[in-house]
C-alpha cells in the first residue's frame, strides 16, 4: 500500500512519516536548510513478512504545489494532514480538491499538533474537516489525533494504518509495464537509476523496456522494489530501475519521463481527448483557454479546446480536448490536473480518453458517443471496455480500430478481438491495422463496394473491371487500403465479383469495343505481342495514316479491357506478355525469397531502367511490395 501525505504547509507531514517510520523524507540541503518539504520524500517502513507499505511525503507550500500533484502519482491511499492549531487551510482545501480529480477515495485524517491545542480548539477544527469532507470520497475518513512532538496518538495511527496495508488485496497487474519517473541518478558501480511507481504490468531483470518521449531502448539490469533488492515488481509497487543501453545516457532522461514496455512505443502525441470536469468555485472555461496541465510527474503547457460547446461553466463538466506544446504519455483513464497559469489556482481535472484523435470530425455525433462510452470505461475498476465497444460497433460504420484502442487502453490486442467477438462483432486485420466491425457495418461497406463497382461499369463499358486499390479509394476511402481490400477479397471469396488480373468485376461482366477501335486494335496487335518483353513506344507506332492520339485511345481502351496493361505512359503491354514477367517474378521470388531488379533484368534482356518501370508497375497494382531495393510477391493470385 502506498500511502501518499496531503495538506497545507508547516501542518506537520514530515514530522509526522519521519515518528511513524523513523525516516526523513527531507533529503535536499534545501529542505534541511528552509525546513520545508520542496520534492516528494519517501520511507519504507519496517512490515511483518507478506505486508508492504510505503509514504510519499508531498510538499505543502503554494509554491511547489506542482510536486505535489506530481507525488500523487501511483498513490492509492492518502493520509491527509491538519494542524490542530491552524485548521482547515488554503493548502488543505486545494490538496483535498486535487485528490478528489485524481481519483483517490481511500485515507485517514491525522490532526497534528494536538499538544499545541485545548480540547475545544481541537473540536473547532474536527468539526471543520468534517464539513470539509462532506460530499467528497473521503467523507467517512476517520479523524485520528496525534502530536509528533510528544508522541501521543502515533502509536493509534501506526496500528491503523499498518491494519490497512494488512487488509489491502494484492494489485493484479493489468496491461503493459508503465513507470512515471519521479527521480533520475546515477549511482557509484551501477549507472542510471530511475525511480517512480509502476501504474501497470509487470517487469523483471533483463527485460528490455522504452523511454518516451526519447524513443530510445534500455535493459533493466537491476531493481529495487519498495526499498528492497528483487527480481521482479508489480503494478502498485514503488521501484528503482537500474537501467543500461547504448542509446542511453543521463543527459536523456529527465524527471517526468516514463518508462514502458516496448508494446507502448508510439510517435510523439500532443492531442488528448479527455472527459473534463470543473471545480464549483472557479470562472467558467472557455474554448481554446490557455492551461497548464498535470500529467503523470510533469506538467505541461498547453490549451484546452471544448467538444460540445464554446464555454464550461464553474462545477460543470464537458469532453474536451488538451493540445500541448510538448509531447506525452497517456492511456485510457489517466488522471489530470488543469490549472490557471496566470492566477495560479487549479480549475479542474480530466480523465484520459483517447490519445489519438481526427483532425477532422471531432465534433461529430458518433464521436462524441464514442468518446462518451470510453468515459463509461473509465468508470469501472478494473477497466471494462464493454461499453466504448458496444458503442463503437452500433455508431461507427467505418468500424473501431482497435490498434489504437489497445495502445490508449494498454490491453492486448488478442483480448480485444475476443471480446468483440463476444459482442457478436468482426474483425479485420492488414498491414498491422486491426478493425472491428458489427455484421450490419461490414454488410453496408461490402453493398458499397458492389453499388460503386456496378457504376464503373455503367460508366466505364469498355473497361474490364475495375483496379482493386481504385475500387477501395472509390468506395469506402475512410478504411486504411489493407481493410479495404480484405473486403474485396471476401466479395471475391463468396463469387458477388470476379477477378480478372488486378481488376474486379461483377460476373457476367462484358467490356466492349466499337468496331473501328476493334479493327485498329487488330492492326496493332501483332506489333506489341511480336516485340516480347520490350513492345514498341506508342509513338513508334505512329504512320502518315494513323495519329498518336488515336493509337492512343485504343491502347488504353483494350488496357481497360485487359487485352493491355499500360506499364508506363509510353509503354503498353499484352495480358499474355505480363503474366509471362509475373511468372518470371514469382520464379525468383521462389528461388531467392526477394526479387531484386539486377535478376529481374537479366531475365528480361531488356535495359535496367524498363526493368525497374516494370516492377513498379507490378507495385502500383498490388502484385509486389518495395521493401528497400528489394520487392517481395504481396498477392501471388493476381495473376491466375
Amino acid at each position: 500500500m502506498i500511502v501518499g501525505t496531503a495538506g497545507h504547509v508547516d501542518h506537520g507531514k514530515t514530522s509526522l512519516i519521519q515518528r511513524l517510520t523513523g525516516v526523513d523524507t527531507d533529503r535536499l540541503k534545501e529542505e534541511k536548510a528552509r525546513g520545508l518539504t520542496i520534492e516528494p520524500g519517501f520511507a519504507y517502513p519496517e512490515m511483518p513478512e507478506g505486508h508492504e507499505l510505503g509514504f510519499i511525503d508531498v510538499p505543502g507550500h503554494v509554491r511547489f504545489l506542482h510536486h505535489m500533484v506530481a507525488g500523487s502519482a501511483g498513490v492509492d491511499t492518502v493520509l491527509l494532514v491538519v494542524a490542530a492549531d491552524d485548521g482547515v487551510m488554503p493548502q488543505t482545501r486545494e490538496h483535498l480538491q486535487i485528490l478528489t480529480l485524481l481519483g483517490i477515495t481511500r485515507g485517514l485524517v491525522a490532526m497534528t499538533k494536538i499538544d499545541q491545542a485545548d480540547t475545544e480548539r481541537r473540536q473547532q477544527v474536527r468539526e471543520a474537516i468534517t464539513a470539509l469532507l462532506a460530499g467528497t470520497p473521503l467523507a467517512k475518513a476517520p479523524i485520528l489525533e496525534v502530536s509528533s512532538h510528544t508522541g501521543e496518538g502515533v502509536e493509534a495511527l501506526r496500528e491503523r494504518l499498518w491494519t490497512l496495508a494488512a487488509q489491502q488485496q494484492h494489485t493484479v497487474s493489468q496491461g503493459h509495464f508503465r513507470l512515471a519517473v519521479d527521480r533520475v541518478f546515477t549511482k557509484s558501480g551501477a549507472g542510471i537509476v530511475v525511480t517512480g511507481t509502476a501504474l501497470a504490468g509487470r517487469v523483471a531483470k533483463g527485460d528490455t523496456l522504452r523511454l518516451e518521449p526519447a524513443g530510445i531502448t534500455a535493459r533493466v539490469r537491476g531493481l529495487r522494489r519498495q526499498h528492497r533488492e528483487s527480481e521482479v515488481a508489480n503494478q502498485g509497487d514503488r521501484i528503482a530501475l537500474n537501467l543500461a543501453g547504448n542509446e542511453l545516457s543521463r543527459e536523456r532522461l529527465q524527471r517526468g519521463d516514463w518508462v514502458v514496455a516496448t508494446a507502448l512505443a508510439t510517435p510523439p502525441r500532443q492531442r488528448f481527448d479527455i472527459q473534463l470536469e470543473l471545480l464549483e468555485d472557479v470562472p467558467a472555461l472557455k474554448h481554446w483557454t490557455p492551461v497548464q496541465i498535470h500529467l503523470g510527474v510533469n506538467r505541461y503547457n498547453g490549451r484546452i479546446a471544448l467538444l460540445e460547446g464554446q464555454q464550461l461553466a464553474a462545477g460543470g463538466s464537458m469532453l474536451g480536448q488538451l493540445v500541448l506544446d510538448t509531447p506525452a504519455h497517456a492511456c485510457l483513464g489517466d488522471r489530470c490536473i488543469i490549472r490557471d497559469p496566470g492566477a495560479g489556482i487549479t480549475l479542474g481535472g480530466g480523465s484520459i480518453l483517447d490519445g489519438n484523435p481526427p483532425r477532422r470530425g471531432q465534433r461529430r455525433p458518433e464521436r462524441l458517443a464514442w468518446l462518451a462510452a470510453l468515459a463509461e470505461c473509465t468508470t469501472t475498476t478494473p477497466l471494462d471496455l464493454t461499453p466504448a465497444l458496444q458503442q463503437g460497433l452500433r455508431v461507427n460504420p467505418n468500424g473501431i480500430d482497435l490498434s489504437v484502442l489497445a495502445y490508449t487502453a494498454n490491453v492486448d490486442m488478442p483480448a480485444l478481438v475476443a471480446q468483440v467477438a463476444a459482442l457478436g462483432g468482426d474483425t479485420l486485420t492488414a498491414q498491422n491495422q486491426t478493425r472491428a466491425f458489427s455484421r450490419e457495418a461490414l454488410e453496408q461497406l461490402l453493398s458499397r463496394l458492389v453499388d460503386k463497382l456496378a457504376h464503373n461499369h455503367t460508366h466505364e463499358p469498355s473497361m474490364l473491371g475495375t483496379e482493386r486499390g481504385r475500387l477501395a479509394r472509390q468506395a469506402v476511402p475512410e478504411l486504411p487500403e489493407g481493410i479495404a481490400r480484405l473486403l474485396i477479397e471476401r466479395l471475391l471469396a463468396a463469387n458477388t465479383l470476379e477477378a480478372h488480373g488486378p481488376f474486379v468485376a461483377l460476373p457476367g461482366h462484358q467490356p466492349t469495343l466499337s468496331e473501328a477501335d476493334e479493327a485498329l486494335w487488330q492492326q496493332l496487335a501483332p506489333l506489341l505481342e511480336s516485340a516480347a518483353f520490350e513492345p514498341p513506344r506508342v509513338r513508334d507506332l505512329v504512320t502518315e495514316t494513323l495519329a498518336e492520339e488515336r493509337i492512343r485511345d485504343v491502347l488504353h481502351a483494350c488496357a481497360r479491357l485487359g487485352r493491355l496493361y499500360q506499364v508506363r505512359r509510353d509503354h503498353f503491354y499484352p495480358a499474355a506478355t505480363v503474366m509471362e514477367m509475373a511468372n518470371i517474378v514469382q520464379t525468383l521470388a521462389a528461388e531467392h525469397g526477394r526479387i531484386r531488379a539486377a535478376a529481374f533484368r537479366n531475365q528480361l534482356g531488356t535495359g535496367r531502367k524498363l526493368a525497374i518501370h516494370i516492377l513498379e508497375f507490378f507495385d502500383r497494382v498490388g502484385f509486389t511490395r518495395r521493401i528497400k531495393d528489394e520487392r517481395v510477391i504481396r498477392n501471388a493470385n493476381m495473376w491466375h
